[in-house]
């Protein structure tokens, strides 16, 4: 029995939504009493194995299996009727979940290079590319596909920018117009006590030195990057979710597909129905950003973790506040660890004064999740760090205009995979970049996006290339890349973020302890955080926060956080840690709500309010929960965060 949109399937073995390109259909006895739920599922079912490339139908009561290709609609109502047709009556079901006129074939197109994610990376790579064609006389399509309804809208960060990279991409980005406007002009650093603040000089040569750095908005940035990437001739998909990776018989990808659009939540195809975008390509750049539920994928699939350390992760959860104007410090950069969290958790926060013709600060709050106390809440340890005394000054008289959160790499080098595949590669924030104690990652993604577009770019006009796969293995851009100086800086650091974990805590040495889900300790042992209530002033609740994030979904369409087994929830999560997940979600996606009889407890998914931080997919003690991409446009709509 396994997860599906609108409930557990009873009739039925059914693949999740996000459609893998194995699935397993296996008959069972049919309960008429169910009808409507099965009939929802067989809908899904029938749908999904259309969809799929390759596909194992599996008969339980011969134990007969059959390895098929791709479905045609009427072929595959056709198949399943052969196989429903040994459980009788039930074959009633066939007329309910015909749906006359639709065509669940997908349009493909052919690209050079297709890019999974408009952030720095992606837009970055898809920028060298063209430049390079464009100095070669070579005509190459790049195709660039983006969950967001607008480039930018799903774009987090800080952001105190290096120019590094936009220096080495755009020698004249000044006059191009980039929006960097607050060069920064004081630096400040401090460990924080409950009621005092303790400064810290910044000497020369340490990572927080911000001299020559920019505070940027980082949606506003990579929206101009945008711009110049159609105006070089890349080809932008805004709103389109790449949500499955095609391989060829090889097993080199292929390229992606975008999801489907018009499902109603159950599985069944609602009017506006439509099939996916398949895109296919000689190289498919992924860079999704941290997390990425592809990359996951591809992890599994070519075993790339198989030589470096588990990723590990913080949370970050920013605000955006107009100050009272006496205030205003525009190019002053602050950041403090200590107070609120204790010295074995990792973390601290950011003070930025932006100079935006207004009185603008951006301002963080950013918690390790190696945490171990499942008490801990870092949307609530946010709110309660802006009432410290070095803090709640600058901000009292402002306004709060926006809000978001999304969980960031801080692994280090040691937990970079390895970084090529046949028919892929990764960049950017996907496979973790970095540099923690900088606080910086925006200027290591944009290189590696270039770098791998120089090594792309080195094989398609190769004309004595002989690849050994369909999709191009450009090993060149893991070599470059360890030759170039974002790796020497990531080497430079690489002991910094995992001291955490020494006796001495933040200010200790070096010590590895596993991955981030698996050191929350029991409930029973942990002592429960009271946390004090928002103002209203200064501290706000999470769902008034969430809706300054702009955050939409179309609400009848299957869930894109979807549990593995339902009853771990409960049983394992509530009951060992206290449901964690109500706590680590910065959005108010989960709770646990009472049953209707009266009786325990369950897991109530709020869909609509998730961020896409994959704070959940990260942190979930029992890795239960897996995020796939909703309908493309969806999440949240950030304005310059």
């Amino acid at each position: 029995k396994r997860r599906v949109p609108g409930g557990r399937c009873d009739a039925a073995l059914l693949l999740p939504v996000h459609r893998p390109s194995t699935s397993v259909l296996s008959c069972s006895k049919v309960d008429k009493k169910r009808l409507p739920s099965i009939t929802a599922c067989l809908t899904m079912c029938l749908y999904c194995l259309c969809a799929s490339h390759n596909y194992t139908l599996y008969n339980s009561s011969s134990g007969q299996r059959q390895t098929m290709g791709s479905w045609s609609y009427h072929e595959g109502l056709g198949l399943l009727k052969e196989q429903l047709e040994e459980i009788g009556d039930s074959l009633m079901l066939l007329s309910f979940f015909s749906v006359e006129g639709v065509n669940m074939e997908r349009f493909a197109e052919e690209a050079d290079v297709v890019i999974v994610g408009a952030g720095p990376a992606g837009l970055s790579a898809a920028i060298r590319l063209k430049q390079l064609a464009a100095e070669h006389s070579k005509e190459v399509r790049v195709c660039l596909v983006e969950k967001a309804s607008q480039i930018g809208a799903h774009t987090l960060s800080g952001a105190c920018l290096e120019p590094r990279s936009l220096e080495e991409l755009f020698p004249d980005w000044k006059e191009r117009g980039a929006p960097l406007n607050t060069p920064v002009t004081e630096d400040k650093f401090g460990i924080l006590t409950e009621t005092s603040r303790i400064p810290v000089p910044i000497l020369p040569g340490l990572p927080m030195v911000n001299h020559g750095n920019y505070i940027v908005r980082l949606g506003h940035l990579v929206s101009w990057l945008g711009e110049q990437a159609e105006a070089l001739g890349v080809e932008i998909y805004p709103g389109y979710a790449a949500a499955e990776v095609l391989f060829h018989e090889d097993g080199s990808v292929k390229g992606i597909a975008t999801n489907d659009v018009g499902i109603q939540k159950d599985g069944a195809p609602k009017a506006t129905f439509e099939r996916g975008l398949e895109l296919h390509a000689k190289v498919t750049v992924f860079a999704e950003g941290c997390h990425g539920h592809l990359a996951k994928q591809l992890y599994k699939k070519y075993n790339l973790r198989e030589n470096c350390q588990p990723q590990s992760y913080g949370i970050g959860l920013k605000e955006l506040w107009t100050i009272d104007e006496k205030k205003w410090k525009p190019g002053r950069v602050e950041h403090t660890v200590g107070w609120p969290l204790d010295r074995h958790t990792y973390g601290g926060s950011f003070l930025y004064h932006l100079n935006e013709r207004e009185p603008l600060v951006a301002l963080g709050f950013v918690v390790g999740l190696d945490y171990q106390n499942p008490y801990l809440n870092p949307f609530r340890e946010f709110q309660r760090w802006k009432h410290h005394p070095s803090v709640q000054p600058t901000l009292e008289g402002g306004t709060r205009i926006a809000y978001g959160a999304r969980a960031l790499n801080e692994g280090g080098i040691q937990s970079i995979p390895k970084l090529t595949f046949p028919g892929g590669l990764l960049i950017g924030c996907s496979p973790g970049l970095l540099n923690v104690p900088k606080i910086k990652g925006t200027h290591t993604a944009m290189k590696s996006g270039m770098l791998a577009s120089e090594a792309i770019f080195s094989q398609l006009i190769n004309e004595n290339l002989q690849s050994k796969t369909i999709g191009l293995d450009v090993q060149e851009y893991e070599e470059n890349l360890k030759k170039s100086w974002v790796w020497k800086e990531l080497y430079a650091v690489r002991n910094i973020r995992p001291s955490c974990h020494t006796i001495l805590g933040v200010y200790g040495g070096m010590i590895y302890t596993g991955p981030d889900f698996a050191q929350l300790k029991p409930a029973k042992d942990c002592t429960p955080i009271e946390y004090p209530k928002p103002d209203g002033k200064i501290s706000f609740d999470l769902l008034s926060s969430v809706a300054l994030s702009g955050t939409n979904h179309e609400h009848d369409q299957p869930a894109h956080l979807t549990l593995k087994d339902d009853s771990v929830p409960v049983s394992r999560n509530l009951a060992v840690f206290d449901g964690p997940e109500q706590r680590f979600c910065p959005a108010g996606v989960y709770e646990y709500v009472p049953l209707e009889t009266g009786e325990g407890s369950r897991l109530q998914i709020n869909a609509q309010n998730c961020v896409h931080c994959k704070t959940c997919d990260i942190k979930d003690p029992s890795q239960n929960i897996n995020w796939v991409v909703p309908e493309g446009g969806g999440g949240p709509a950030y304005n310059g965060m």
